[in-house]
Order: structure tokens, then C-alpha cells, then sequence
């Protein structure tokens, strides 16, 4: 049940997943606002220049009616004549054209934005499959699609057909108008008509639009297997990465441990806690903590001190709050200095002792630690 439960596809698609996805080509597409984009790209030209288009292709027509009749019998002179009408009445729509290659060009923007994939464009041989297209066409996919094209087709026509049901009588008196007022009346009509087509393209973009970020989204989703398996790609498997911060750990720790011989005195809890202490004049402006631990770490420190005869000195609050407050490499505080004097001036003594012999000096009692650096004096060991 655990299993099943794992990998069903519950979850929203991972920023990876998108970015993947998106590197892919895959990204949601909506084809209505395409043609919704189309449509009002042309009535906004047509709407914009319509007239003056409509004159001048109605001049370009006249001129191509009228060609003269040494022209007619002139091969060479008759293929010039409609070739420069051509591009005439090619730059003339031109306009046109171009709004229409922008609304083409901007439609993907609103949904999905651009995408550059050479991975959308490479061959696949499953697309020409047969058998997949059958699949594909007879799947709930394909049923939706058809199910959608019909009823877009239903409601294209219903608006064409109810626009022209509403206009009829000024179509029919057409016929009897004189043909400039006739080509304005007959614009205005197709402007109308348009706006009809426009208005039912964005309706079913203001449903398609929805639906493919909607079904986008659901292809996309991940299960909790996935959702594992991807973290584990991203940031590594999580044993191997423990494995790795405890061998960090253990080698820090050996790097600390060398630095304990080097030490000027060991504070100790006496068992729980120890922190090594050096101080180098002219190179340390305060002494600095140059390793420290608790439990079985104190007591590798104790060791490694014994075998190296470094000064070790019970000190239970004064070793605590050096372990809470300075990290390995840091200074002391201020506030600890008069402690950590009285504690270095003890291991002057010692190190002349051991070399002059003579009384072993009294180890340094009540030393002044400020009471909030202590911060478990009531349950020391």
C-alpha cells in the first residue's frame, strides 16, 4: 500500500522538473489564443487602414482591367505589367501582414513564453508510428481535442451565422449601390463580421487557455518516489553525504588534536570538558583556543597533553565557558582575560619548576569568571 501510495503521481511538478520540462520544448501551448491573437491583429489593421486599403486595391483592380492593346500582344510587356501589380498590391497588404506575423509572433509569449530547444526539432520516429497515432487519436486526449474542434466550429458559425442573419438587409441592397459605396458598405460588413469571429476565438481562448496550463501542470506532476530520486540526483545520496561530513568532521578533528602538544595549558572540568590554550607574544594579541571538546574528545585531549607533558589545570568554570563561548582559532574574550592571566602565569611557574625543580607551585583557585560565561555551574562534573 506504501508502495502504491509512493508512486502515484500526487505531487506538483519540482522547479527541476519545470526547468527540464521547459529545456525539452515543453511548454504550455495554446493554439485558440493564437487565432484569437490573429483575429485581432486583422481587425485592428483593417479596422486602422481599412479604407485606404480597400481604395487602393480597388485602384490596383481598375488598373489590371485596363491594359492597353499593344500590351496584350506583348509577352515580355504583359509578364512586367501584372508582376508590378503584384508587388503593388503586395506592398499594400503588407501592413496587414505584419500585424499579423507580430500577433503570431507575440501569441506564445502569453502562455508558455519563448522557447529555443533543438531537442523539440530532433526526429522521432514514434511520432509516424502507426499504431501510436491510432492510440493517440482514440485516446481521451484525442476524444477531447475532436470533441473541442466541433464545438469551436458550432460556435464560429453561430456567430458568422447570426452576424449575417442580423445584417442581411444591408447586404442585399448591395447589389443596387453604386461600386465605391458598395466596397465601403461591404468593408464595414467584414470589419463587423471580424469582430463577431474575434469575439467567439476569445471565448474559447478564455477557456483552452486554462485547460492546457491545467493539463501541462498534471503531465508534469511527480510522485513521491520521483520527488526522492530527484533530490537524491541534486544533493547527492543522503548516506554518502553523512559519510562525507563525518569524515570532514573526522579529519578536523585530527588537524585539532595535532595542535594540542603545541599548547601552554589544558582547562579541564576536570573530565567533561577540556580546552587547549596558547600564547605567542607578538604573534597572538590574546591567547587563543587551539582545541577543545567534551566527553570522549576531552579525554583524547587529556591523553595527547599527558604524552606531550602539556600543563593541564582543573578549572571547572573557566573551561566551561571557554567551550561555550570561543570556537577553535578564536581569541578569548575580554572579559576572560584576568582568568586566563592568572591560569598563564601558573604555567610559567611550572615550566620553571621543571626546569630549576624546586616547590611545585599551587595551582590558581577562585579565578574571575563573570557568572553569565558560566553556564552550567549547577550541573558540573
Amino acid at each position: 500500500m506504501a508502495e502504491e501510495q509512493a508512486q502515484e503521481k500526487t505531487l506538483p511538478a519540482s522547479p527541476r522538473r519545470l526547468e527540464k520540462a521547459r529545456a525539452e520544448g515543453r511548454v504550455p501551448r495554446s493554439a485558440e489564443l493564437g487565432t484569437a491573437f490573429a483575429l485581432l491583429a486583422a481587425l485592428a489593421a483593417l479596422g486602422w487602414g481599412g479604407a485606404e486599403l480597400v481604395q487602393r486595391l480597388g485602384a490596383l483592380l481598375g488598373a489590371g482591367l485596363r491594359i492597353e492593346r499593344s500590351t496584350v500582344f506583348d509577352t515580355a510587356a504583359l509578364g512586367e505589367r501584372f508582376a508590378s501589380l503584384a508587388l503593388e498590391a503586395l506592398m499594400v497588404a503588407a501592413p496587414v501582414f505584419a500585424t499579423l506575423i507580430l500577433a503570431g509572433i507575440a501569441a506564445p509569449l502569453a502562455v508558455g513564453g519563448w522557447v529555443l530547444s533543438g531537442e523539440a526539432l530532433a526526429p522521432r520516429f514514434s511520432r509516424i508510428d502507426p499504431l501510436a497515432g491510432l492510440g493517440r487519436i482514440f485516446s481521451l486526449h484525442g476524444l477531447t481535442e475532436l470533441s473541442k474542434a466541433l464545438g469551436k466550429a458550432l460556435l464560429f458559425g453561430a456567430a458568422a451565422a447570426l452576424f449575417i442573419w442580423s445584417h442581411r438587409d444591408a447586404a442585399a441592397t448591395l447589389a443596387a449601390v453604386a461600386l465605391a459605396p458598395a466596397l465601403g458598405a461591404t468593408g464595414e460588413l467584414l470589419l463587423g463580421l471580424l469582430g463577431a469571429l474575434f469575439a467567439a476565438a476569445a471565448l474559447v481562448a478564455a477557456i483552452d487557455v486554462p485547460l492546457q496550463i491545467w493539463r501541462y501542470r498534471s503531465q508534469l506532476r511527480m510522485s513521491m518516489q520521483e520527488l526522492r530520486e530527484e533530490t537524491r540526483e541534486t544533493e547527492g545520496d543522503p548516506h554518502l553525504r553523512a559519510r562525507i561530513r563525518s569524515q570532514q568532521r573526522e579529519i578536523a578533528r585530527r588537524r585539532m588534536m595535532s595542535e594540542v602538544p603545541k599548547a601552554d595549558v589544558v582547562v579541564t572540568n576536570p573530565t567533561h570538558y577540556a580546552v587547549a590554550l596558547a600564547y605567542r607574544e607578538g604573534t597572538h594579541r590574546a591567547p587563543t583556543v587551539l582545541a577543545k571538546g567534551a566527553g570522549e574528545i576531552a579525554a583524547r585531549i587529556r591523553e595527547i597533553a599527558a604524552r606531550h607533558e602539556v600543563p593541564r589545570l582543573e578549572a571547572p568554570p573557566l573551561a566551561r565557558a571557554l567551550y561555550r563561548h570561543v570556537e577553535i582559532g578564536e581569541e578569548i574574550p575580554r572579559s576572560l582575560y584576568d582568568a586566563v592571566a592568572l591560569v598563564l602565569a601558573w604555567v610559567f611557574q611550572v615550566k620553571r619548576q621543571r626546569v630549576a625543580g624546586g616547590r611545585v607551585p599551587a595551582e590558581p583557585r577562585e579565578l574571575p569568571v563573570p557568572a553569565e560565561l558560566d553556564f552550567d555551574a549547577g550541573t558540573a562534573r
